[in-house]
């Protein structure tokens, strides 16, 4: 099994004592490839650092993710355009809004978003996005750039029917991350995952954040990490009705064609 996790918050500090062995422990979990998020200016330039250190198994975005919209200014701007400029850069992101926290103002998130929009816009590389509670604003910044942007993947979904058919009927792609797994608030996805056309759906473990909370026996932490991308797949594959190595294998073909990874 050849998996691509999408999604790898792999700059955070939790990651520093044992880095090696979390990428040893992926690969021997059949996670082929991660690509190690970039949400703010200088998690960006570190996310694109790990890439290069380890050409052979990390890719990276570069974004400022709506918690740091506040920070973000004509600097920021440039040194985004400068990293999406690197080849190791496959996404302009993680961007978007996000209204359940406000950490940043929603007019402050609305302009960052609009700023990294046109990044994508000019340079033509794919978006890595999120939307939390901010649907209709989400929707309407996107329709501003209809026709200039391209490939696009709401990652990390945990909305309603309604959300993903409009990203659906976008053209958009769609995350999936261990949020499937949370029998608190996630089992509305076990449904509407079948609803995802598999040339559009990708996997991810948004680590070191949403430790699937069905993996057995629980951890004695709550730091996810990408090895556990394989029990996602096993239950996506589950609630999809189709074999695992079937979901295995097309999610890892989405996103080789979604991100351009050979």
């Amino acid at each position: 099994m050849h998996l691509i996790d999408i999604g790898a918050n792999l700059t955070h500090e939790s990651f520093r004592p044992d880095f090696d062995a979390v990428l040893a422990r992926a690969r021997a979990h059949g996670v082929a490839t991660m690509v190690v998020t970039g949400a703010s200016a200088g998690g960006s330039r570190a996310a694109l650092h790990l890439a290069r250190t380890h050409p052979d198994l990390l890719h990276a975005t570069a974004g400022v993710h709506p918690h740091h919209a506040i920070d973000y200014d004509d600097a920021t701007d440039a040194l985004l355009r400068e990293l999406v400029a690197d080849e190791r850069i496959k996404a302009v992101g993680e961007t978007g809004l996000d209204y359940h926290r406000n950490y940043s103002p929603q007019v402050a998130q609305i302009e960052a978003f609009e700023r990294q929009l046109a990044i994508a816009a000019d340079c033509g590389k794919p978006l890595f996005l999120h939307q939390r509670d901010a649907h209709a604003d989400f929707m309407a910044t996107m329709r501003q750039f209809s026709g200039r942007i391209g490939k696009a993947v709401v990652h990390c979904f945990t909305g309603t029917r309604e959300e993903l058919h409009d990203y659906l009927d976008a053209g958009w792609h769609i995350g999936i991350t261990g949020w499937l797994c949370d029998e608190r608030r996630g089992t509305h996805l076990r449904e509407l995952v079948r609803d995802i056309p598999a040339d559009r759906l990708m996997i991810e473990t948004d680590a070191p954040y949403l430790l699937p909370r069905s993996v057995r026996p629980p951890p004695s932490h709550r730091r996810n990490e990408p090895m556990y991308l394989r029990h996602i797949v096993e239950e996506l594959a589950r609630d999809r009705g189709e074999p695992v190595e079937a979901t295995a294998a097309a999610t890892t073909a989405t996103a080789r064609a979604f991100f351009g990874i050979t």
